[in-house]
Order: C-alpha cells, then sequence, then structure tokens
C-alpha cells in the first residue's frame, strides 16, 4: 500500500520596509511575490512584518522596537527562517542572527536557493554555484566570527593564517575554477549554437510564471517541464518548430523576476547568449497578474543589460482565461473606472493596439487565440528568412490556409 506523501513546509516569517522609494501597497506586492518565492522554497508563512522607515537602520534594517516585536513572535512559534524583501548587508545579517537566533535569509539568498533546487544540467549548476559563492565571499565573517583573530600567547606567534583566511581563499580559488569551467562550456554552446545552421532562431522572454514553458509546449508539442510555481525553468531548451511548412528554432529561457541578484545576472549572462542571438522575441506576459504592466518594465530592464532591447519583439499576453476585470454596480456613482475595471476589449484599445504592431492575446493552457499566434510568428518569420534567403521566397507563401 502506498503511503500518502507529505511535505513538510519550514516555518517563515517575512519582512518588508515601507521607504520613500516604495509605498504601502507596492511593499503588500513585492511580500507577495516574496510569499510565492518562499513557498517555491519549500517554506509556509506564519506572518508578515512591515514598518514605515524614511532612511533604513544600518545595523539591523528595522528598528530596534520592530526587532523586538518579531523576536517575541519567532520564539513563541517556533519559527525557522525570518526573511527579509531588501538585501542585507553582511553586517545587518550577522547583528539580526544574533537577536533573533535563526536563520536569517534575504530575497537574494532566497532567489539563489530556488535557482540551486531547479538547476538540472551541469550547466545551470554551475552558474548557480559561481552565483553562490560570490554572494558568500564577503559574508564569510558572519560564519567564523570565533576565528576572526588569532590567538596571542606562547606558541601562537609568529607567521600564520586565520580560518576566516583560508576559507576566504578557498572560496576565491573556487570562484576562479568556475569561471573557467563556464569559459569553457561556453565554448561548447557557442559551437552547438553555430553548428544549428541558418534557421531563424525564436526567443520565449517574460517574468517568471507566465507561462513560456507551457506556450513552449503547446506550439512545439514537446515536453518542457512547466509547473504554477516562481522559476520552474532554469535550463534553456531549444526545439526545432514547424508552421505549415516554415521551420524555425524556438527556445524557452530563465524567467525574470524584480530586484534580480545581480550575481545571477552575471553567472547568466551565458544561459541569455539563447536571447542576444535571437531574431525574434515573443515576450509573453500574465494579464492575469494586477501588477504586469510593471512585469514588463522589470523584463524589459534586463533586456537592456544584455543589450537585447532593440530586437524586433512581438508582445504575447497570456493567461486571458485567467483574468477578471473588477466590476462596478449600476447603482454606484462614486468610484471612478480604473485599469482594474478594464475588460480585455478595453485593454486591447490601450496603448497595446501598438506596441510591436499590435499585441496577441491568447491562453496558452486552453489553446485560446492559438491560430492567429501561429500565423503572426509565421508571418514574422518568413519575413527574416526572406530577407536572409531572398531565392527561398517562392518556398513559403505570404499566406497560409492550414497553420
Amino acid at each position: 500500500m502506498l503511503e500518502k506523501k507529505v511535505t513538510d513546509y519550514e516555518k517563515a516569517v517575512l519582512i518588508g520596509v515601507i521607504s520613500k522609494d516604495q509605498d504601502e501597497t507596492k511593499v503588500t506586492e513585492y511580500l507577495d511575490e516574496l510569499e510565492f518565492l518562499t513557498y517555491t522554497a519549500g517554506g509556509e508563512v506564519s506572518c508578515r512584518f512591515t514598518q514605515r522607515m524614511e532612511i533604513p537602520n544600518p545595523k539591523t534594517l528595522i528598528g530596534s522596537g520592530k526587532m523586538e516585536e518579531v523576536e517575541k513572535y519567532v520564539k513563541a512559534n517556533d519559527i525557522g527562517s525570518v526573511i527579509f524583501d531588501d538585501e542585507l548587508s553582511p553586517a545587518q545579517q550577522r547583528n539580526i542572527e544574533k537577536q533573533l537566533r535563526c536563520k536569517i535569509i534575504d530575497r537574494t539568498s532566497l532567489i539563489l536557493d530556488i535557482f540551486a533546487q531547479r538547476a538540472q544540467t551541469s550547466y545551470a549548476r554551475t552558474q548557480v554555484e559561481l552565483a553562490q559563492y560570490q554572494y558568500l565571499l564577503p559574508r564569510l565573517t558572519g560564519l567564523w566570527t570565533h576565528l576572526e583573530r588569532q590567538k596571542g600567547g606562547i606558541g601562537m606567534r609568529g607567521p600564520g593564517e586565520t580560518e576566516i583566511e583560508t576559507d576566504r581563499r578557498i572560496v576565491r580559488d573556487r570562484i576562479s575554477l568556475l569561471k573557467k569551467k563556464l569559459t569553457k562550456i561556453d565554448r561548447q554552446m557557442e559551437t552547438q549554437r553555430g553548428n544549428r545552421g541558418a534557421l531563424v532562431r525564436v526567443a520565449l522572454v517574460g517574468y517568471t510564471n507566465v507561462g513560456k514553458s507551457t506556450l513552449m509546449n503547446v506550439i512545439s508539442k514537446s515536453d518542457v517541464f512547466a509547473e504554477n510555481k516562481l522559476f520552474a525553468t532554469l535550463d534553456t531548451t531549444v526545439r526545432k518548430v514547424v508552421i505549415g511548412n516554415l521551420p524555425f528554432l524556438l527556445s524557452d529561457t530563465v524567467g525574470f523576476i524584480r530586484k534580480l541578484p545581480t550575481q545571477l545576472v552575471e553567472s547568466f549572462k551565458s544561459t541569455l547568449d539563447e536571447v542576444r542571438e535571437a531574431d525574434l522575441l515573443l515576450h509573453v506576459v500574465d494579464i492575469s497578474h494586477p501588477n504586469f504592466e510593471e512585469h514588463i518594465a522589470s523584463v524589459n530592464k534586463i533586456l537592456d543589460e544584455i543589450k537585447s532591447a532593440d530586437k524586433k519583439t512581438i508582445m504575447v499576453f497570456n493567461k486571458i482565461d485567467q483574468y477578471e476585470a473588477e466590476v462596478i454596480e449600476e447603482d454606484d456613482l462614486v468610484t471612478e473606472p480604473t485599469k482594474a475595471h478594464f475588460t480585455i476589449e478595453d485593454w486591447k484599445n490601450t496603448w497595446m493596439e501598438k506596441i510591436g504592431d499590435r499585441a496577441l492575446f491568447i491562453s496558452a493552457l486552453n489553446k485560446e487565440n492559438l491560430d492567429e499566434f501561429r500565423k503572426r510568428v509565421y508571418d514574422e518569420v518568413r519575413d527574416i528568412h526572406v530577407t536572409r534567403f531572398p531565392y527561398n521566397n517562392f518556398l513559403y507563401p505570404e499566406h497560409l490556409d492550414q497553420y
């Protein structure tokens, strides 16, 4: 008889700071995302704490009164981890650990942990390990506070290396080794990309958990891992797709997120070469998310960082089956309509009508409007192909009856 698998989630507390840069609404939204990240990592959020501060406390980020409140809650409820939405300095992390006596994690550390869980291939694991070591290096002091200074006295004088210095040297050596390993793998992957011939390359980009892998599975009839969790896909998958009689390469890339750790952007730049070398980008957006416009801005910012912002892009608004507009009652004469009250048709008549020669609205899960999507991709890929190989023009008719 099979036993039912019980997942043991670790209890966690979330902490956010309301400042002049991020108001209460924004902090609430960031904490919602942080809660989803915590769930993805295997944690269960018991409580949230927020504090309004003009200037964050340089010692503990939050004020001493709020720290005492958090400390009481942690002790009373057997909390395993306290997770901060903002990145902590090594000194802040050390000071908070001393007071709360539990695991102190920031957003960067949490994302790195999820990446470590999700990495499947040797290449992805190497990239994640490099990012983790780069994050760990300045924080080693907190791990070896009892060995920061060498002891004096009889037999202890003279040259030598403290434990912390040894560890720093080991980590630096490891970082150097991983960089060399990645450089070697990059050369191999560059050769692989070169061997793909002159096929048009299309890359799926977008925020994490917007349905890129689901769309990849539907279009390419493949079986890429897809799950309703953040960063379900870390390893870039490339598939040959044929629409009508026109072949091209479609790649599924790692999802982006706000406040993406700089270490990850650096170590995953080689993975993002698939985006850099693509001829066409399909920017997938979860239109059912209340803040999808901010997600678009975050993705565009990272595309700009990897010098891919000027590429030909089709905006694809996914999950229209989950979109629900807020409704104003007929007798409500006070509430003014906002973007939250827009229907899909209303959105189509906004800036979405003009962006990238008109945006597409689909549901990859329910396969809604996929014929329109295939036709649009076919037309764009055909234009690129015909420009590259003018003598192939006659092979691909301008309009196909069947996609």
